[in-house]
């Protein structure tokens, strides 16, 4: 059996704000570094043996403090790098509402379905995520490993990995700085322990959108 513990990044500007994040590189914030320390108790008495991380400075430094204690490196995985939004990286949701109404009302709806010029799509962060996850699992087999990504990268692989058919998106919800459970096994395949976990966390924004 192999453990995959899969964590959401610690709050942004950018989560506070309502805006697009995507690949821009927003770092944590005051209180995402909170919320990271209240992760980091959490999961202090986990036995990890491996930390995998988006790029981005927001997963980074999220796992960082999770691997620093336990003597481990962060191995940074671009498959779980984040969904490349194009032009609304850094644009408010409430401006793309009232610039691009019929794309705002798709990507209220059905993400999936969402298909834009210089836009990366769900199936395509989804189709390398879980490359990245299959490598790393059999790599790491047994074991009990660490991912820090974003929402949009967990959500569309823990549909991947259940074979959850679209549309799926908004059927399955991830705080920051919250951690779900996956378990793999060769006979079984993947199955879903826990998920959205954030009773270590005194408050979060609920992001809707």
């Amino acid at each position: 059996m192999t453990t995959i513990l899969l964590i959401r990044h610690g709050e942004t500007v950018g989560n506070r704000e309502g805006l697009f994040r995507g690949q821009r590189d927003f770092p944590l914030n005051e209180h995402g570094m909170r919320q990271t320390k209240a992760l980091v108790q959490e999961l202090s008495c986990w036995r990890i043996d491996a930390i995998y991380s988006s790029p981005l400075s927001r997963a980074a430094e999220t796992a960082r403090p999770l691997a620093e204690p336990r003597g481990l490196p962060v191995i940074q995985e671009a498959g779980f790098l984040d969904l490349h939004f194009g032009d609304w990286e850094g644009r408010s949701k409430e401006e793309v509402a009232q610039e691009e109404p019929e794309l705002w009302k798709l990507w209220m709806s059905q993400p999936e379905r969402l298909a834009r010029e210089g836009t990366e799509t769900l199936a395509q962060v989804q189709r390398r995520a879980y490359l990245a996850l299959e490598r790393i699992v059999q790599e790491q087999a047994g074991k009990t490993i660490a991912v820090v990504s974003h929402r949009a990268v967990l959500k569309a692989l823990i549909a991947r990995c259940l074979g959850i058919p679209e549309p799926y998106f908004w059927k399955i919800h991830l705080d920051t700085a919250s951690y779900s459970l996956l378990e793999q096994s060769v006979e079984r395949g993947y199955a879903l322990t826990l998920l959205n976990q954030t009773r270590h966390l005194q408050d979060f924004i609920r992001e809707v959108a």
